[in-house]
């Protein structure tokens, strides 16, 4: 089988792929005009539509959930601790759905199969040896299984980053709202509502705090769970405070403020630390692209004109 065959088998085979997802992706439009519709006061054109959708919904659920047994199997762990562990992960990454667990382990799965089959296409159209390409084989699966828990990583660094970024603001309309008479509970709903556009993650975090609150769960507890969810040190020492100063008595609103002139310390003096570190991290660059560069324009016509002299003179030397 030459090469242009297996590109072609390849390019059906992704196609193929690419029409089944679309087939079964929900579509925007008929949603939007369904609500268009509704809120004007008009009927619905036909069921046939809203058969069609729920027949398309019941076939995804439906392969999901044979799917998924079988690809969270392989990377299921029995240690109820490790589940814990990766539900906490899963949480500081913004996953907090019931099925968030099951569905990355499957993900880790499948994306093993699926490095190893792109594997095996590329040992297959270099003709490689048996072991050569059975080592590359389970070296793709390897990093297949492993992008989950990679993308797993990022995804928690950026939103720490983002829910670091938001607290001196969020800090500082607390200490606004708790001045002005609020309660702690009211400040956290007020200021969550406010935070929604301008840092999306803190807002939600805030929000999911009063909802605990008014479930019944004590406010000590609640800020807890906000530390767990978020894993940051700030946000541990922030629930810290707050619970300290509930307990002793003393003014919520100074030690927030307190609390939020620290954080903005600490940020300036991570900027000036990346600062710092800049002038190191060019000295690479500077010495392998620039530098020769430099000398190549500077030295390069002085070196020209002593090679013609030295052909034109043989006795010189």
């Amino acid at each position: 089988m030459d090469t242009n065959t297996i590109i072609m088998l390849g390019g059906l085979v992704v196609v193929s792929a690419v029409l089944i997802i679309y087939a079964l992706w929900p579509k925007a439009s008929a949603d939007d005009d369904a609500i268009q519709r509704r809120v004007t006061g008009k009927r619905a054109l036909d069921n046939v539509r809203e058969i069609r959708k729920q027949a398309k919904e019941s076939v995804t659920k439906k392969v999901i959930d044979a799917v998924v047994p079988m690809a969270v199997r392989p990377s299921m762990t029995g240690d109820a601790e490790q589940m814990s562990k990766l539900r906490i992960k899963l949480a500081n990454a913004g996953l907090r759905t019931d099925t968030a667990p099951t569905t990355f382990l499957a993900s880790k799965t499948v994306m093993a199969i699926l490095f190893a089959i792109a594997a095996a296409g590329y040992v297959w159209a270099k003709g490689s040896t048996l072991a050569s390409g059975a080592g590359i084989v389970m070296i793709g699966a390897g990093l297949g299984f492993l992008a989950p828990n990679i993308w797993l990583s990022s995804a928690i660094s950026k939103r720490r980053e983002m829910i670091r970024n938001g607290l001196p603001d969020t800090l500082d309309m607390m200490v606004i709202s708790v001045e002005s008479g609020l309660g702690l509970d009211a400040a956290l709903l007020r200021v969550g509502e406010e935070m929604k556009k301008v840092h999306p993650a803190l807002s939600e975090e805030m929000q999911l705090v009063t909802l605990e609150s008014q479930m019944g769960i004590p406010r000590n507890e609640a800020m807890g769970n906000l530390a767990t969810r978020t894993g940051l040190d700030e946000v541990r020492s922030l629930v810290a405070i707050i619970n300290q100063a509930e307990r002793f008595g003393t003014s919520i609103a100074k030690a927030l403020r307190n609390q939020s002139d620290a954080l903005r310390v600490k940020r300036r003096q991570a900027a000036e630390e990346r600062a710092q570190k800049t002038t190191v991290k060019l000295m690479a660059p500077l010495i392998l692209f620039i530098f020769p560069a430099i000398l190549v324009v500077l030295a390069g016509p002085a070196a020209l004109k002593m090679i013609e002299a030295l052909g034109n003179t043989p006795g010189l030397l």
